[in-house]
């Protein structure tokens, strides 16, 4: 099913915006070629991802997958039979790549092809250096203070120290 939608409304109340709604507008137009094989992302958990791909007709040996750097790459070559005569031909068999940007940190953990249903687990895992740490404040002392810290402080502590100190009150 194809929807179609009316940018006329966003044209005039914009000015040198026109090339970015055309962009929008043929992307809303966008050949269903480019948008096979279809997938989803499911977020199964805070740090658990899942991308399934619908690939009736593929192998396992029609399929590659690779993760170069934060690119995950999931190619299929579907050797097609010439000697085959098709009354009708629904099932998509032709080759495809289809390339997903991860996010950093984010590993793929597997891969299973179940019933024609691509299914690729991700993990996120943060590694401990970039995780969110409590900063403790030093008191008193200013042992980890900086340079220019250390000497305020030690310049209030002499100041205090030099200050003329009240007499005690005689008895």
């Amino acid at each position: 099913m194809r929807t179609t939608f009316d940018f006329t409304p966003l044209f005039r109340s914009s000015v040198g915006f026109d090339r970015i709604l055309n962009l929008l507008e043929n992307t809303a137009r966008a050949d269903t070629a480019e948008n096979w094989p279809p997938y989803d992302i499911v977020r199964e958990a805070e740090d658990r991802y899942a991308i399934s791909m619908a690939l009736a007709g593929f192998s396992d040996n029609d399929l590659t997958l690779t993760q170069d750097g934060n690119v995950l790459i999931v190619a299929g070559r579907k050797e097609t039979d010439d000697n085959a005569q098709y009354l009708h031909r629904g099932i998509p068999a032709r080759s495809f790549e289809r390339r997903f940007e991860l996010a950093d940190d984010v590993r793929v953990e597997g891969a299973s092809l179940i019933d024609g249903l691509l299914t690729v687990s991700l993990m996120r895992e943060i590694p401990e250096e970039k995780k969110p740490r409590r900063i403790e404040i030093a008191r008193g002392s200013g042992e980890h203070a900086k340079p220019a810290q250390q000497a305020q402080i030690a310049g209030a502590k002499s100041a205090k120290a030099a200050a003329p100190q009240p007499e005690p009150a005689a008895a």
